[in-house]
């Protein structure tokens, strides 16, 4: 990009009285030199078939290009009109729960003909008004999308045609996903049964994994038409969003991220996060890490709250800090998600920078310093790149397995699922002040070069191939190090269980072998962690001759058995921690293993979060994060602060205020 990017999403369509000239000024005061419209109104864009208004898309652009604001158009394919649905009921989606009724977004069938013909029609339509306006400076496909549980009979003639494909015989189907059990073995195509019945894991598991194909390709149609309207100057983009647990948290279960971003030529997504005491800037750095790696490159904001939920209205100063914190995983722009608070229907109190009574409120007021900052940054802080020494490698498929095969709890749930240990990693990296980066496994090539990075931890990777597993071996041999947890290397990637003793080829990466496992109670560890208690899952861990044991399980039984182990192969080295435990003992495994990597860490015991990138000149940029009510007082360098130009020498202390932030170049 070339400057820094604050905005918002705009709804003219949804204003209860004419505020365009108003809202304007508002955002010209604000800073805002962005907005993103159009991607929730097929219905208002198309209110009867084959008939188009653009009026309110019209006034919009011309007053945007007046005030000298940019405009991502979004399409609006997202959310259907009901004469869709009553003209063509099979649009809706066929789901495990039965079909989906009329009423609520994103609950068609992304595979349905009929669908496709009037999504194509109102895009072509839409893309034909709109692609010559100068305002316009690129395009969001669709809105996080997913496949909305998808499964009827369309769609599972589709898997199997996809089974047959990738199988070619019955035998071959059936010896891989075990289907002898209980009956379930099939020798002909069409005696495939319906995948919404199966106990089956790997059949299950099989399915999502085809599901998700269906987004990727439904996603790259979509950037395919935009394409043919673009101009040069125009980039296509999409708002990928993540695992949800009242915020966003990890891995999205329902899209390869790594693949749906092979068709954009900018990454996008949306982050929601706490606020006030619950502000860390975790799922900020997290979501934004995530994102940042899947080209490599700085990426999109297109939605995050302003206020959002009412346990979200930020403290004063918070608006500003989690800004700059988006800036300092890689983004280049930052756009609340939304404008002004909507009036009526779902999302009523889902407030945006704009309270209901349009107000220029805190929040607003503070919008207006975070838009002058991003002015005054914009030159230093575009064209930033990472050069990240540590990599944790997420996979969709174990992330998929153990949905099927719970970490702990066996058939009967688990408390612990994979984003969970993703986010136990990454948490503990992120508390050290050590960069991230994250590898997609799924779409890894066997033999991939991976010796830009000292360390690659690995959370959970349950459910592998052998050719991925080959890789890791010879990243390690290479003289890499590699960090792996419990669950790791246990099946292939139909979950088909590896029949000699875990973790199957690793055991050469770490020296060890298990084939007994169990719930931790009342298990503590010695060694690095001791004291701290083992819970949710434990493996009972086998050492090799010349392994190191960090760490063994204190109990009367168990105490035989290794539950951190550290080990030399080829030119590198390998680290397993082999149950769940607290920070504290992660934090001081990852302390031994970035030491052997040769990896520093930032301000080490700085109280502050450090993020590090590198400018076009190879200048390091670092970002000081103060998360916390109170003032606190950090050490920097020779640098310059590139808010104010105020140098400082090396030694020197600088006092953040509460939530406050400072931006330094060496």
């Amino acid at each position: 990009m070339k400057k820094l990017y604050y905005g918002v999403a705009y709804y003219d369509e949804y204003m209860p009285c004419d505020r365009l000239d108003e809202d304007i000024r508002m955002m010209k005061d604000a800073g805002i030199n962005v907005v993103r419209i159009a991607e929730s109104t097929w219905s208002t864009m198309e209110p009867r078939p084959g008939y188009f208004d653009y009026s309110h898309i019209d006034r919009v652009l011309d007053a945007m290009y007046k005030a000298g604001i940019d405009v991502i158009i979004g399409t609006p394919t997202y959310a259907i009109p009901s004469w869709l649905e009553k003209m063509h009921p099979e649009v809706m989606a066929d789901t495990k729960q039965g079909r989906r009724p009329y009423g609520a977004r994103q609950i068609m069938d992304i595979t349905s003909p009929a669908y496709l013909f009037y999504g194509e029609r109102v895009i072509r339509k839409l893309m034909e008004h709109v692609c010559n306006h100068p305002a316009v400076i690129g395009y969001q496909i669709d809105n996080e999308t997913k496949y909305y549980g998808t499964s009827g009979n369309n769609v599972q003639r589709m898997f199997v045609r996809y089974l047959r494909d990738k199988f070619g015989t019955t035998d071959a189907l059936n010896a891989a996903f075990g289907f002898d059990y209980w009956s379930n073995r099939v020798d002909a195509w069409e005696d495939v049964p319906d995948v919404r019945g199966t106990i089956n894991g790997s059949f299950a598991a099989e399915f999502e994994k085809f599901q998700r194909s269906l987004v990727t390709d439904y996603l790259s149609w979509q950037a395919s038409i935009v394409r043919e309207y673009a101009r040069p100057d125009q980039f296509v983009t999409h708002n990928l969003d993540f695992n949800w647990t009242g915020y966003s948290n990890g891995i999205q279960s329902e899209v390869d991220h790594d693949r749906v971003a092979e068709c954009l030529d900018i990454a996008g997504c949306d982050i929601y996060h706490p606020t006030q005491a619950s502000l860390t800037g975790i799922e900020i750095a997290q979501s934004g890490d995530q994102t940042r790696s899947l080209k490599n490159a700085p990426y999109l904001v297109l939605e995050t709250e302003a206020q959002g939920f009412p346990s979200w209205t930020p403290f004063p100063g918070q608006l500003r800090l989690q800004a700059i914190s988006h800036l300092a995983s890689g983004a280049e722009m930052v756009e609340y998600w939304h404008w002004h608070s909507i009036h009526n229907s779902m999302e009523t109190y889902w407030k945006g920078l704009l309270s209901h009574d349009f107000k220029p409120s805190a929040v607003y007021q503070e919008a207006k310093t975070v838009g002058k900052e991003f002015a005054k940054l914009s030159g230093s802080l575009t064209g930033l790149h990472k050069e990240n020494k540590v990599a944790i490698l997420v996979s969709n498929i174990a992330l998929t397995s153990l949905k099927y095969f719970p970490i702990s709890g066996g058939m009967f749930g688990g408390k612990l699922d994979y984003n969970n240990v993703v986010r136990w990693m990454y948490q503990t990296l992120y508390h050290m002040n050590v960069g991230v980066d994250f590898i997609y496994a799924d779409s890894l090539k066997e033999g991939a070069d991976l010796s830009k990075y000292s360390l690659i931890c690995i959370p959970a990777l349950y459910a592998a191939p052998e050719s991925l597993l080959r890789t890791l071996l010879s990243y390690e041999e290479n003289g890499g190090t590699l960090l792996a947890t419990f669950k790791t290397a246990f099946a292939d990637e139909n979950i088909k269980v590896y029949h000699d003793e875990a973790p199957h080829i690793l055991s050469q990466a770490f020296g060890l072998s298990y084939s007994q496992f169990t719930v931790p109670e009342n298990v503590t560890l010695d060694g690095i962690g001791g004291g701290e208690a083992a819970i949710n899952w434990m493996e009972l861990l086998i050492p090799e001759n010349g392994t190191e044991i960090l760490s063994r399980y204190d109990h009367p039984y168990w105490k035989a058995y290794a539950a951190i182990t550290r080990t030399n192969y080829g030119n590198g080295h390998g680290y397993y921690i082999g149950c769940h435990a607290g920070e504290k003992v992660l934090s001081a495994l990852m302390t031994e293993a970035l030491k052997t990597a040769g990896v520093d860490t930032p301000f080490a015991g700085c109280p502050v979060t450090v993020r590090q990138s590198v400018d076009g000149e190879g200048r390091k940029v670092t970002f000081l994060l103060n998360y916390s009510m109170q003032p606190v007082e950090v050490t920097v360098p020779a640098s310059v602060n590139l808010l104010t130009d105020e140098q400082y020498t090396d030694g020197a202390g600088v006092t953040l205020p509460d939530w406050g932030y400072l931006i330094i170049r060496e």
